[in-house]
């Protein structure tokens, strides 16, 4: 992720191909392949203000005419972009096959198989919840400019506040696309509402001097010794006036469109209850697992998955003379003991970020034995912001911009301390940072051999099944220093095991929010408060849920089959950079990669 220059370079190429290649390589064919990734890519990158901001490509070369910007959430805008990928797929698709390099076919199958599935996905443009508890637009906006926004001069504090003045369009545009929802049937479930009122209200709480976004503005200026004493008071005045003018009214109106989707939402919980909600659901495993496997083979994989691991945890429990008759029980008892918990307080939770950091810091020492190239790019532990804890899930992961300006981040959810217990840390780590999420997303973007686009599509079976993949690599090459370590692993496999039978239970089987809960606490044994926030971020992120699992066992899948072809010969780091070399695949194209490779070992 630190490839700045290089990234910047393409970009920058990417701005003079209208001049350099002719009008065709803008509109129409251009004459490489690689000139219509390019051209894809560009188009992504510059018609989101925000995501240029997150990589940081264009910053080291001076170019920051998109910080001062948001990203257009009009749902006019959502109908351009699908126009334009539908062409750019039948554009990809036209290249002869025969007449391409090996690199450049594997590329033009990765890059047609992303724009394929968004183009399928075309029908339910407007089937998702843009405001909901989890990530949406209420919270993501604020983290967005407190967490991405880098302000490390006066130009970069001054984008901030037009930035701040912007939120309000924003909303306005995103509060438009959820009434046009509405009319077309799609509203979230009442819990939803009842999550993110609660979240708006704490938001506008403060008075506007003690608001986050304003003392975070604040203390910035305060680390900028150029900025004089006048100009920081003159910049802190207008992000007030911003906030009070156009960021808190935008809020408030929040509240009011909640209270109108209130009027006419239900408690029906799954998607089926949408228009044509069972499409929708088929379309969202395949965008997530990047398969064609149904509900039902997903359904029935999650059984089988939870009955082979609670047997596995009964197993290490009963060898330390643990009763693990009632496992949820059993587990429940192990998660609630005092001797697994930090304190209740400021210092408990800096305990917890430290100890985060410790875990990470041995891990990176054994990673050399496992991996044949280790990313440059740092990785750090930080608290999810406090304004966002409740709807957050337990802990996600940020990459590192491009630029190598900021580490990437394993964000951890402190909302409750009881919900940190010791013996589950490791685990959590391996998967957000190393060898999981960090290590792979890192190498991807830092490896010179790919063309960009390949280095930044999501596939969230790739790399959710990667970092599920990196906790069982870690326990079998003997990370965790006690039994219950162990248990902590298989755990944390069990509730993505589970996710599989509760999720397509919600979305496919018709399941309540509150049979879903019930069905995760007796299989899993998980606090209270982590089931409830688990099952509701499924509802409203339907499918996602569904990545870790079956990416996996993919990757276990040809991990055995290498094993067997190659015996002897089999080595874990060569094996690692065939998966990880060609950056995140859809698991097909995955399979494939990992044949070739054994043709060419054997």
């Amino acid at each position: 992720m630190s490839r700045g220059r290089l990234a910047g370079l393409c970009l920058a190429a990417l701005l003079a191909v209208g001049i350099a290649f002719g009008w065709s390589s803008v509109r129409g064919r251009p004459w490489r392949i690689e000139l219509h990734f390019h051209r894809v890519l560009a188009r992504f990158l510059l018609e989101s203000p925000m995501l240029l901001s997150q990589l940081r490509i264009l910053e080291p070369w001076g170019l920051d005419f998109h910080s001062d910007d948001l990203d257009d959430f009009s749902v006019e805008k959502t109908r351009r972009r699908a126009a334009w990928l539908r062409e750019e797929l039948g554009v990809l698709r036209s290249y002869d096959r025969s007449s391409l390099s090996p690199e450049q076919r594997r590329s033009q199958e990765v890059v047609a198989w992303f724009l394929e599935v968004l183009a399928q996905g075309e029908p339910y443009l407007l089937h998702d919840y843009p405001i909901n508890q989890l990530e949406g637009v209420q919270s993501s906006l604020p983290d967005f400019l407190l967490n991405v926004h880098q302000i490390n001069d006066e130009r970069d504090a001054r984008n901030y506040v037009a930035r701040l003045r912007k939120v309000e369009r924003a909303l306005d545009q995103v509060f438009d696309g959820v009434r046009q929802r509405r009319d077309a049937g799609v509203v979230p479930p009442r819990f939803v509402l009842a999550r993110v009122r609660a979240e708006v209200e704490g938001f506008v709480a403060p008075a506007p001097g003690e608001h986050e976004l304003v003392r975070h503005l604040d203390q910035a200026l305060a680390e900028l010794g150029d900025v004089s004493a006048q100009d920081r008071a003159a910049l802190r005045a207008e992000a007030e006036v911003a906030l009070v003018e156009r960021v808190y009214p935008a809020y408030r109106r929040l509240l009011a469109l909640l209270a109108e989707l209130d009027a006419v939402a239900t408690d029906e919980d799954g998607v089926w209850k949408l228009p044509d909600g069972r499409d929708y659901y088929a379309w969202l495993l395949r965008l997530h697992t990047t398969t064609d496997m149904g509900p039902d083979e997903i359904h029935a994989l999650g059984l089988a998955e939870t009955a082979r691991i609670q047997a596995e945890i009964r197993a290490i429990l009963e060898g330390e003379g643990i009763d693990a008759g009632d496992l949820a029980e059993t587990l429940r008892r192990l998660h609630a003991d005092p001797r697994f918990h930090y304190p209740d307080d400021d210092a408990g939770r800096e305990a917890i970020l430290a100890d985060y950091q410790a875990i990470i810091e041995e891990t990176q020492e054994r990673l050399p034995r496992y991996f044949a190239r280790l990313p440059r790019a740092a990785v750090e532990v930080q608290r999810v912001p406090a304004f966002k804890e409740d709807g957050a899930p337990g802990a996600y992961y940020r990459p590192a911009p491009l630029d190598g300006s900021r580490p990437g981040v394993f964000y951890a959810n402190l909302r409750n301390v009881d919900e940190t217990v010791r013996f589950g840390m490791r685990t959590l780590a391996y998967h957000e940072a190393v060898p999981g999420h960090h290590l792979q997303i890192a190498l991807a973007f830092e490896n010179p051999a790919l063309p960009l686009i390949r280095r930044l599509l999501p596939f969230g079976a790739f790399s959710e099944g990667w970092a599920l993949y990196a906790e069982r690599l870690a326990a079998e090459e003997g990370f965790h220093p006690t039994p219950l370590d162990r248990v902590g692993q298989l755990v944390a496999e069990l509730f993505r095991a589970v996710r599989l039978v509760v999720d397509t239970g919600i979305h496919a089987r018709r399941w309540t929010r509150e049979r879903a809960i019930d069905t995760m606490l007796r299989n899993t044994g998980m606090p209270e408060s982590d089931v409830v926030a688990e099952i509701e971020r499924y509802i409203v992120n339907p499918g996602q849920a569904c990545a870790y699992k079956t990416g996996q066992l993919e990757i276990l899948r040809l991990r055995g089959r290498a094993r067997a072809v190659l015996g002897d010969g089999f080595e874990l780091p060569a094996f690692h950079e065939a998966v990880l070399g060609g950056g995140g695949l859809p698991l097909v194209i995955l399979s494939q990669a990992v044949e070739e490779w054994l043709l060419a070992a054997d």
